[in-house]
């Protein structure tokens, strides 16, 4: 009597998103065009810095029952690179995400998407003046492709109306930010060998403590948080989906293909900004964007395909 072997067990879902570095990335440009879009929507109803240290203290809380494990067997890798690791901590997650969302009191979403398309050039820049890593022909003609369908969609087809955007305090705050996160970029495939979630836990615990101070000040200013029903379902956006998933995803994106690869990427958050506008907002879908989406989509495969992986 022949015993037939069992069938092979299906492949952990969570095991095959961890190896799927677009899919990964594209997903932090979705939660971060939503971020966009929500912070510009409340940013008069809820104070910036309060906001950003309570996201995470509140990712921290929440990932600390499934990273502690990791944390206890990390801990000397951690404490090995704790420079680094501040470091991270303060361009990343307190400096970027404080000063993006203060920024967003002072201009528009549609200033906001359009200083985001230039992210991965602050992250080409970061890793060819820290590290000597040079984009290839293939990663500057996909960024410089994704670029213009980028500047398509967000000046709905009518190049000249680039002219007649004006820019404010606002604009060079959140562009600042992007030069901090193209920092943080830079230095992710540099950070010590240790689990995501010790990583990401040890990073927001940090940069949550490196915020106190200012949302203590901006408490004594008079701004305080209001935990009515659009405040409790702001921070619950946050929490999961820009915050805990995108650097998740993020991270592990980078870690697979590299900065530079992962870069062009960031032009996929103004594609599903101005996507989310159309679906929830009603607006209507134009030949323009069609245009845009192919130009950005040709030009992140064409950038993410060339090179080889960071291991």
């Amino acid at each position: 009597m022949t015993i037939a072997s069992p069938a092979p067990t299906a492949a952990n879902p969570a095991s095959w998103l961890n190896n799927q570095p677009y899919l990964l990335l594209s997903l932090s440009s979705l939660f971060w065009a939503g971020n966009i879009v929500i912070a510009r929507h409340v940013g008069a109803h809820v104070p910036p810095l309060t906001v950003t240290t309570i996201r995470w203290f509140g990712v921290f809380l929440l990932l600390l029952p499934f990273s502690w494990p990791h944390l206890k067997r990390d801990w000397p890798a951690l404490r090995k690179s704790l420079p680094l690791m501040l470091f991270l901590s303060l361009v990343g997650f307190a400096f970027n995400n404080a000063i993006s969302y203060w920024a967003l009191q002072y201009t528009e979403a549609l200033n906001a998407l359009l200083i985001q398309s230039a992210g991965p050039l602050f992250v080409a820049l970061w890793s060819l003046v820290l590290f000597g890593v040079r984009l290839t022909a293939g990663q500057l003609a996909g960024i410089a492709i994704s670029l213009a369908g980028v500047l398509i969609i967000i000046l709905r087809g009518d190049l000249a109306a680039l002219a007649s955007i004006s820019f404010n305090r606002g604009d060079i705050m959140f562009a600042s930010s992007l030069v901090a996160f193209g920092l943080y970029s830079a230095f992710i495939p540099r950070r010590p060998k240790v689990h995501q979630l010790s990583f990401l836990s040890f990073t927001t615990c940090c940069g949550a403590f490196i915020l106190l101070p200012t949302a203590i000040w901006e408490g004594w200013s008079g701004r305080v948080l209001q935990f009515d029903t659009v405040t409790l379902m702001t921070l619950g956006w946050i929490l999961i989906f820009p915050s805990t998933l995108a650097y998740l995803f993020f991270n592990r994106g980078v870690a697979l293909i590299g900065p530079n690869r992962a870069a062009p990427f960031f032009h996929l958050v103004p594609v599903f900004g101005s996507a989310m506008a159309i679906l929830l907002l009603g607006e209507k879908l134009q030949p323009f964007h069609l245009i845009g989406y192919a130009l950005v989509l040709a030009g992140v495969v064409i950038a993410s395909r060339q090179g080889s992986a960071v291991k």
